[in-house]
């Protein structure tokens, strides 16, 4: 009995410390990066990041240990940095203040943290990381990325995290017949094929078909159709006896594309496929360990979770969350396999529901750098730059991004297109090639134009060609395009209001006082210019009476509608439907939330 009670009173002790005592911090991350060890970094004063236990509270102060070995992250014999207990509640963007970090060099670092209930946490686990090259004056645009080979021979990227493989299972595999093979991977990734084969002799020839589609017959479809969707054929043979293949997918040669990227020299072609079909005399060789090599980018798939009564919508959110780690395969938010190129406007939403599902900002703040010097043909894709700094920094608090680039921001709200009226145009004559070249645009002048919505269609009467939508109107609800645009305007003003915070967080007074003033007028330009107060809507142009949903959802969406117009405007958004894109959908559903319209954008998103 005594023993009892002995074990019961060290029992209760113990648990009674632990309950006076923070978790440790969780989430680390230098410079964003949250596997830094699987990556370098070229700031010789890197920023520190942590999450502080929710059990806490609210964190009252923080100490840093940094040493260049584990076993120095004593608080007695720390080599690189102690900060001593810093009181406040920073936990993010904590920068560096020790002895000059080494380039190329390895470093651990770990945290604890105190509750302003006087609870403190132990030491979080160390972490690693690396540094690379500070000197970035060889660059050739700022935030470049290059690729580092590091001692272990593992390849990574500079600042920020790179995709690696994944093998993938099939959720189903049968012989159709004796000559061929089918599986189905469950999901379309853009990767890689292998697998294992026994064959009875050499050079047995065989015949694998890769694709996103399939027929009824438990086969690939050889003939996919022509929106990109991905197919591959290839021809190989194989050898006596049991061995591993890589199936070597044709070569990519995209041409006619300003900035498409290229796999680093490491990675095999890759493509996008959910089926296999596999041809041969099976009688002769088995196939086993079929695996789909999926590049997918660095992702926490434990960051986020969905659950909700209405299966669409499960459907939905899934499928979005599955698409930022498939689709950055390059380190850049691109459009895909199609073009493997980043584009501002794609870029922006990619980025949008990467926040909304992970805790990645390294390739955000990537690609933002990419484009600001690798400018698009759309002319709103131009101004979506601002849009795209100002979320990244709504999401981190970093405003190094903001500092650095803020002269290539103001640009990019393309205020130097403004004219006598306060609009802005592209069809004025202030389009020059000059002002392209501010904008970091290569091409012609012939093709920066107005965009509204992707793809356009054909002129009526006549049949698509190219990459026309195949109905009239395409995805702009017949869109009348004039001098003055309202859809360019809408963007030009919500970059206005931007361009005012972005201005007040760097600390340019008068830029700030500017852009709110430029603002104001604009808006009162725009009302005036494109409402049409008869019908309670917005009109395409100065010289249309045509109203598309285009023009009255970003005005909506960008807070632009006055309040005594926002029931017509919204039963006119409502009455078009889903006459847009997937691109235009975000903005649709922003304009019906900010009209008070929930329950038809719930409707549109879960409809069949």
């Amino acid at each position: 009995m005594k023993k009892i009670i002995a074990l019961s009173f060290i029992l209760f002790v113990t648990l009674s410390t632990q309950a006076q005592n923070l978790p440790d911090p969780s989430g680390l991350a230098v410079e964003y990066l949250r596997s830094p060890e699987a990556a370098v970094i070229t700031d010789a004063t890197p920023e520190f990041s942590w999450v502080f236990p929710q059990s806490g509270n609210q964190q009252s102060a923080y100490r840093i240990l940094l040493a260049t070995s584990p076993y120095l992250l004593k608080e007695n014999l720390v080599d690189c940095w102690d900060s001593g207990l810093v009181k406040g509640t920073t936990s993010v963007n904590v920068s560096y203040a020790g002895s000059p970090l080494k380039d190329n060099s390895t470093y651990w670092w770990q945290v604890r943290v105190w509750s302003n209930s006087q609870l403190q946490s132990q030491y979080s686990p160390p972490q690693q990381f690396n540094t690379g090259h500070y000197d970035r004056s060889g660059l050739d645009y700022p935030g470049q990325s290059k690729w580092v080979e590091l001692a272990t021979g593992q390849w990574v990227s500079e600042d920020k995290q790179c995709a690696t493989f994944s093998r993938v299972s099939p959720v189903f595999v049968s012989h159709p017949n004796q000559s061929s093979l089918f599986a189905d991977f469950g999901k379309s990734a853009i990767g890689i094929l292998e697998f294992t084969a026994t064959s009875k002799q050499d050079d047995l020839p065989i015949t694998v078909h890769l694709g996103e589609r399939k027929t009824d017959e438990q086969a690939v479809h050889k003939q996919p159709g022509r929106s990109n969707i991905g197919y591959d054929r290839v021809k190989m043979t194989l050898k006596k006896g049991t061995h591993h293949y890589v199936v070597k997918i044709t070569e990519r040669e995209i041409k006619g594309y300003l900035h498409s990227q290229k796999l680093a020299p490491h990675y095999p072609e890759v493509m996008p496929f959910r089926y296999v079909e596999i041809l041969g005399e099976f009688t002769s060789f088995r196939i086993s360990d079929l695996k789909q090599g999926a590049l997918f980018y660095y992702f926490d798939e434990e960051a986020s979770d969905f659950q909700c009564s209405n299966d669409n919508l499960k459907v939905v959110w899934d499928l979005c969350k599955y698409t930022q780690k498939s689709t950055p395969f390059l380190g850049v938010y691109a459009d895909g396999n199609r073009e493997r190129m980043p584009y501002e406007a794609d870029a922006y939403i990619q980025q949008m529901s990467h926040f909304s599902v992970d805790r990645e900002y390294s390739i955000s703040r990537y690609t933002i750098n990419f484009l600001l010097d690798h400018a698009s043909w759309p002319t709103e894709w131009q101004m979506h730059m601002v849009l795209m700094a100002w979320e990244y920094y709504m999401q981190t608090g970093d405003k190094d991004l903001l500092r650095t680039r803020y002269e290539d921001l103001k640009r990019k709200s393309l205020i130097a297109l403004t004219d006598d009226n306060g609009l802005i145009s592209t069809r004025t004559g202030k389009k020059t090639e000059a002002f392209l070249r501010t904008l970091n645009f290569p091409g012609r002048v012939t093709q920066f134009r107005d965009i509204v919505d992707w793809p356009q269609g054909p002129p009526k009467g006549t049949k698509a060609a190219g990459n026309q939508s195949p109905w009239s109107g395409g995805e702009t609800d017949q869109f009348v395009y004039t001098d003055y645009n309202a859809v360019v305007n809408a963007f030009h003003y919500r970059s206005l209001v931007l361009m005012g915070n972005i201005a007040r967080v760097v600390g340019n007074r008068d830029d700030h006082a500017f852009f709110v003033k430029r603002s104001q007028a604009h808006r009162a330009a725009y009302l005036s210019i494109f409402f049409d107060p008869e019908k309670g809507v917005f009109t395409d142009g100065e010289s249309t009476d045509h109203a598309s949903l285009h023009a009255n959802m970003f005005p909506m969406a960008f807070g632009m509608v006055p309040e005594k117009d926002v029931k017509t405007v919204a039963e006119f958004i409502k009455s078009r439907g889903m006459a847009c894109s997937v691109y235009g959908s975000q903005y649709l559903l922003e304009a019906l939330y900010n009209a008070g319209e929930a329950d038809h954008a719930m409707a549109l998103m879960t409809s069949d």
